[in-house]
């Protein structure tokens, strides 16, 4: 791990800015994901473009944080591209060939399990498949802009949670061993996912350890990169029949003339006037 910042010092004049964005992930994300999320769940039976809305925020949010995590690098005095993980591997050894054969093993599996209905079967019972049911796109335009949602992603937060993420705990605890790295980076990976609930925390925290384990063990963001990426691509292999609820009729997710979604009484609907305030607080 000799391309990890050694001290703080490292970051010259964007120590301060450093410092502040690590607080950010762990204390404001999860604050961010919840708000947004619970502005989605509120209007995702409500308002045709609510996914739609959703995945420009994403996209947003994600590419913002990165756009900042490079102005910190280009204004740092010794943290630049290649100690931020943008290098390729000193080496692919057993331990990070093996983890990539079982998370393959493991996507290839899942997406099985998506096709037949799991999370329609299972969503009633858990928040966090219920929260990860309501995300997943149902019409063709939602499906594009999932891809790039799924693809940022897997760059975006490599860069923002390993790449900059350990760069920053590095430089705090420059005596730390690597796997104190790879739980405090799993750690709040999770907490970025609060709105899922707890067993959404763990797991993706759980994840957040392995991919950090294995940018640690081939001293790239890469191979992580393209296994994230595959992870949240492998949604848009679930047809949209087998998510909770009824998936929307192509006609009236396009404004067309098909049945509005079912919606509880007083609330209003896709055809009415008054239309949904995505920007205030349900």
């Amino acid at each position: 791990m000799s391309w990890l910042p050694a001290s703080l010092a490292d970051f010259g004049p964007a120590t301060l800015a450093a410092l502040m964005i690590g607080a950010y992930l762990v204390l404001g994300e999860p604050f961010v994901g919840w708000v947004l999320h619970r502005r989605f769940e509120a209007a995702v039976g409500v308002a045709p473009g609510a996914r739609r809305w959703l995945y420009g925020r994403l996209l947003l949010l994600e590419w913002g944080l990165v756009a900042i995590v490079v102005a910190v690098s280009l204004v740092a005095a010794g943290v630049g591209w290649s100690e931020l993980g943008l290098r390729w591997p000193d080496r692919v050894g057993f331990i990070s060939g093996l983890v990539a054969v079982v998370i393959f093993a493991v996507t290839v599996l899942s997406v099985r399990a998506l096709r037949a209905g799991v999370l329609r079967e299972a969503g009633s019972e858990s928040a966090a498949l219920r929260s990860v049911g309501s995300l997943l796109p149902r019409t063709e335009p939602e499906r594009r802009l999932f891809a790039a949602v799924a693809l940022t992603a897997g760059i975006a937060e490599e860069v923002v949670y390993r790449g900059f993420g350990i760069a920053v705990l590095a430089a705090l605890l420059p005596s730390s061993p690597w796997w104190c790295l790879v739980l405090i980076a799993g750690a709040a990976f999770g907490l970025a996912h609060a709105y899922q609930g707890i067993a959404g925390i763990v797991t993706t925290g759980l994840l957040g350890s392995v991919l950090a384990a294995v940018y640690l063990d081939t001293g790239s963001l890469l191979v992580p990169i393209a296994l994230h990426a595959m992870i949240d691509l492998r949604f848009l292999a679930v047809p949209p029949h087998v998510l909770p609820g009824e998936a929307a009729p192509p006609a009236a997710a396009e404004g067309g003339s098909g049945p509005a979604p079912p919606r509880a009484t007083g609330e209003p609907g896709p055809n009415d006037t008054q239309p949904i305030d995505f920007g205030q607080r349900p």
